[in-house]
């Protein structure tokens, strides 16, 4: 199996959608990794393991920061609109009309 091919089955991991068959993709591709023998390929897999729950986790909870950089973006796309405002309380009002947040 060549090196890309591995690197496939490596991103396979991230991409899972259950975190059983995230496991299950994870211990074969390490497996392959120590029967290599490459002392680069073995000391990335060891790293690599030290931070395999918390990549499986985005299996069961698929969350992405594209969200929160949609809200830094617009707060400063506001910013700039109230430089000269001399009103806080102002620009906080707009900020929260921009964001209305769940009903309750």
């Amino acid at each position: 199996m060549t090196m890309s091919c591995r690197a496939c089955s490596l991103l396979r991991v991230w991409y899972t959608p259950s975190v059983r068959e995230g496991w299950r993709l994870w211990r074969a591709w390490l497996r392959h990794a120590r029967e290599i023998g490459l002392a680069p390929l073995q000391r990335f897999a060891r790293n690599l393991q030290l931070y395999v729950r918390g990549i499986l986790a985005s299996a069961r909870f698929p969350m992405h920061t594209s969200l929160l950089e949609g809200v830094n973006n617009r707060i400063k796309v506001i910013k700039r609109m109230a430089y000269g405002f001399r009103d806080v309380e102002y620009f906080f009002l707009k900020i929260k009309a921009a964001f209305p947040g769940k009903m309750r």
